[in-house]
Formats: structure tokens, C-alpha cells, sequence
């Protein structure tokens, strides 16, 4: 064995370090600065197996990239879709819906905002509101994509479906299902009236109705969540001539919910209610008419599944002594007009 290791270091050649620079010297000069180095990595490896085997070789040494999973289910709505398609629950997973505008208690009634003892007992009906707020957003949203999108030409009909249709696609309950519509959805036909004709006019199949510039146009629509029904009303005009009107009958309205209350008496809303319309004036054509409640419609109570509870709101001054009562909802409707056109509008109204 000895001898075998003494004829192996005879064989060992040592290269010289002087001749190892110069080599390294010569190959930077050529353009190669890199020296080689004692383990290649693995790509250098298929680099080397690709040059020797061709083309075959290439294709089975790629590799290929592992493609990750897509999650089940996709992403998570945040926003509502044009038309309004996306269920407004997956909008608002938690379960907690916006509270809206709402109007300080006035007068007598203004301890309920700053009692801790009746603040809590409103917080435990909380069910109750969040059922109201749920079908409010969803009016919203389809309001707003119906104010939007409503244009001259097209027909009652379809104006009225594409409301329905978004009000059951956001709520969830498109009434196909035996007692579907009694857990949510539409909670009465649509009405789109049009000039003279003030509300409740709902198109039949077959109508063929068009919407002209020229109209002044009411749509009525309502929501309900376990029978919670939002009541609201919105105007469109294509014709600035009308503008005066829509804003006297807006302005009404919101005369009516800020009066509202509980203990409040029905014909002091209506006389608020006549003082705000009747003081604006609308000029039609060159003439100047002053806009004027129709007094034979109001707004009224609704009660759980039921759109008129029994009492009813007036939009002028009368002597009803009829009050509002705690846990009662109305629907604040005013209804105008300046001789030749009528105009609508409401809102829910909670006490």
C-alpha cells in the first residue's frame, strides 16, 4: 500500500500558480472574463443536456411552471353592477346596513335622543330597522340606476321590468318558489305615470306606451323585506321648463318628515306641507302658474305587509286630530301640480 501511495504523488501534477494568472490574464483579453467554476448550477446542467440531445431533448428537460389553484367561489363583490344584478347581502356580509339620512327629534320628543334608558330599548329592535334599512338600500341603488338610465323611446313596460327585475335580482327573491314573495322582493306593481296622471298606473302586457321628451314622468316602486315595505316615489323631466315644479314638491316632502313625530298631529303635517308647495310658481310656456297641492291623495301608514295601514297623511291644512303613534311608519307623499301637469313624490317615513 505504501508503495502504491508513493508512485500516486510521483503521478500528481501541481500546476503552477505563475502559469494560472497568465492563463487568466489571457482569457480576460480575448473578452472572457469569467472563470469557470468547480459546480455548475442546475439550469447550466440543462443548458448542457439541450445542446447535446437537440430539439427532443429540450422539450422533455423544460420545466414547467406549477399553475396555483384558483380559490373557489371567485372574488367577493364590492360594488353593485350596471344594471343592478349583485345580491345586497354579499354587499353587506356583516349584516349591518347604512342608516341613511335622518331627522333630529324636535320638541317634546327630543329626550328620546339623549335618554340611555330609551336609547336602548330602540336598540333592541334593531331586527326590525336593519329589515327597513336592507330593502331602503336596495330602492336606493335601483332608483339610482333607473334615474340614470330611463331615456325617451323606450317603453313603459320595459322601464317597469327593469325595475322589477333589479328590485328581485338585489333582494334575492325572484317569486319563483311558493311564498318566495312573502320573505322579500317587489311590494307592488311598479307605476310609471305619466303628466295628468298622478299615481297607481301600472302598464299591462301588451302596452306599447312610449316615453317622450315632452312628459313628466312618476315612478312609483316599492321594496319589502319580511314585510317591511319602503314606499318611495321618485320625477323625471327631460324639460328644465319644469323644474320650479319638481322642486316644490321635493321641498314639500321634506317639510312633511321633518314634522313628523310621534304625538304629532296628521292635519298640522298637512298644513306644513301646503304652506311649502304653494309658495313656489312655475312658468309653462310664457305663463306662470302658482303650483297647487291635489288634495284628494296622501300619504298613510303601512303597516307589516300591509301598504295602507288606515291612517292617512294629508297634503293640506285640515282639522284631523289624528296622531302619530310610537313604532308606527308612514309614507310622507305630496302631490303637485300647476294646472296642465301633476307631479309626485314620497318617502318611508319611521316613527
Amino acid at each position: 500500500m505504501a508503495a502504491q501511495a508513493a508512485d500516486a504523488l510521483k503521478n500528481l501534477k501541481v500546476k503552477d500558480p505563475e502559469a494560472v494568472m497568465a492563463s487568466a490574464a489571457a482569457a480576460k483579453s480575448n473578452g472572457n472574463g469569467n472563470t469557470v467554476e468547480a459546480e455548475d448550477s442546475d439550469d447550466e446542467e440543462d443548458e448542457k443536456a439541450t445542446g447535446e440531445g437537440g430539439n427532443d431533448g429540450a422539450a422533455k428537460k423544460k420545466r414547467k411552471r406549477k399553475r396555483k389553484p384558483k380559490k373557489a367561489g371567485g372574488a367577493v363583490p364590492t360594488k353593485q353592477s350596471s344594471p343592478p344584478r349583485v345580491l345586497m347581502s354579499s354587499l353587506f356580509p356583516s349584516g349591518e346596513y347604512p342608516a341613511g339620512e335622518e331627522v333630529e327629534y324636535r320638541d317634546e320628543n327630543l329626550y328620546r335622543t339623549t335618554n340611555e334608558e330609551k336609547r336602548h330599548l330602540d336598540r333592541m329592535n334593531n331586527d326590525f330597522l336593519q329589515e327597513y334599512r336592507q330593502g331602503a338600500e336596495i330602492h336606493r341603488q335601483v332608483r339610482q340606476y333607473a334615474a340614470q338610465n330611463i331615456k325617451p323611446g323606450q317603453s313603459l313596460t320595459e322601464i317597469a321590468e327593469g325595475i322589477e327585475d333589479s328590485v328581485r335580482a338585489l333582494s334575492g327573491h325572484p317569486g319563483l318558489e311558493e311564498g318566495d314573495n312573502i320573505k322579500g322582493g317587489i311590494a307592488f306593481p311598479t307605476g310609471v305615470n305619466l303628466d295628468h296622471i298622478a299615481a297607481h298606473y301600472s302598464p299591462n302586457a301588451g302596452n306599447k306606451t312610449l316615453l317622450s321628451k315632452d312628459n313628466v314622468m312618476k315612478v312609483d316602486f316599492g321594496v319589502h323585506i319580511n314585510g317591511r315595505i319602503v314606499d318611495s316615489a321618485f320625477t323625471m323631466s327631460f324639460d328644465p321648463m319644469y323644474d320650479n315644479l319638481l322642486e316644490a314638491v321635493k321641498q314639500a316632502t321634506n317639510t312633511g318628515i321633518r314634522e313628523a313625530g310621534i304625538d304629532v298631529r296628521l292635519g298640522d303635517i298637512g298644513a306644513a306641507i301646503q304652506e311649502t308647495m304653494e309658495s313656489y310658481e312655475c312658468e309653462i310656456n310664457g305663463e306662470t302658474f302658482p303650483v297647487k297641492c291635489i288634495r284628494n291623495l296622501n300619504g298613510h301608514d303601512i303597516r307589516q305587509w300591509q301598504i295602507h295601514g288606515g291612517k292617512s297623511v294629508p297634503i293640506v291644512k285640515s282639522n284631523d286630530q289624528t296622531k302619530m303613534e310610537e313604532g308606527e311608519v308612514f309614507a310622507i307623499e305630496t302631490f303637485g301640480n300647476d294646472i296642465l301637469i301633476g307631479w309626485a313624490k314620497k318617502n318611508t317615513c319611521l316613527d
